[in-house]
């Protein structure tokens, strides 16, 4: 798989595709509400980026950014097979990926100035540990870290943060995670967790990481996460992801979707097991009743944008 995101103006989001599917991607666009495609690297970095344009009939506008206004290329070209070479070399960060096109320089306009945030000390300190929590527990893109940004010290009648400065934190700050992962090594707990529900979906229990913003939400809207062979379902919700990434384990719920003590006992061992099997403990004393808690854990979530 190719350690990418695709994002299309029909607001799909595609992770981790293969370059087949990056191939298939780029054959599809053209058609109205479909018309382009944004790749990024994983992880998210800032102003780094490749995007295509095309409409049924036209040329295909290509264009890569590689860190700033200044570097913002674009060239034409006549047909997909070139635009998915060129996108898959850079994704791969191949040399020489832009070679033999005309690439242009595409101007941007003056790079406005970003005013400094005018908050006190308390409120500053506040916003970036709850933004910080937020990129600790790993699942927020740069987008949605912005937005959160901007919105955590909203009251009435008071909006001390733009969209501006709100960017310019969250990146700031995400930056400074993707270099504390950059220094992880091997497997980390959250990803032999996604494994485990990668093999409970397989093996027909829906599972969720981060689903819903509370249990009550959750328990509610599970029910329609699930397909027609879906015996049962766990998941954990985003108060779940709080707690693990404050270092007090991850609460999990489950059940069947027959509403049986005995089905939810039996998925409750499942979950167990493959739990269990990923490498990670799993404390639960079989009472359908009492969610499975996974400690200890040790949550260092990649980021993915």
């Amino acid at each position: 798989m190719l350690e990418i995101v695709v994002k299309t103006e029909n607001w799909e989001r595609h992770v981790r595709v293969s370059a087949e599917e990056l191939a298939g991607l780029v054959r599809r666009i053209g058609g109205d509400g479909d018309r382009f495609l944004v790749v990024q690297r994983i992880p998210d970095v800032p102003d780094v980026f490749a995007q295509v344009w095309h409409t049924a009939g036209g040329d295909y506008t290509l264009e890569h950014r590689d860190g700033a206004a200044a570097r913002h290329f674009q060239a034409t070209v006549d047909g997909p097979e070139v635009v998915i070479a060129a996108i898959t070399g850079w994704t791969r960060q191949e040399a020489g990926w832009d070679a033999g096109l005309a690439w242009s320089l595409v101007d941007m306009g003056p790079t406005r100035e970003v005013p400094q945030l005018d908050l006190d000390g308390e409120d500053l300190e506040e916003l970036e540990k709850r933004v910080r929590e937020v990129l600790v527990g790993g699942y927020v893109s740069r987008a949605e870290l912005a937005e959160f940004a901007e919105e955590y010290l909203v009251t009435e009648g008071r909006r001390p943060v733009s969209r501006e400065q709100a960017e310019a934190l969250a990146d700031r700050m995400w930056l400074e995670r993707v270099a504390e992962q950059a220094k992880w090594r091997g497997e980390t707990d959250p990803e032999r967790l996604a494994r485990a529900f990668t093999a409970l979906q397989e093996a027909g229990i829906t599972a969720r990481e981060n689903f819903t913003c509370c249990r009550s939400c959750g328990q509610s809207e599970i029910g329609g996460e699930g397909g027609p062979d879906a015996r049962g379902f766990v998941y954990f919700h985003a108060q779940c992801t709080d707690s693990a990434a404050a270092g007090h384990g991850l609460m999990l719920f489950y059940g069947g979707f027959d509403g049986s003590s005995e089905t939810t006992a039996a998925i409750g061992h499942e979950v167990v097991a493959a739990l269990e099997a990923a490498g990670l403990h799993a404390e639960w004393d079989h009472d359908p009743d009492r969610a499975i808690k996974l400690t200890p854990l040790d949550w260092r979530r990649r980021l993915v944008g």
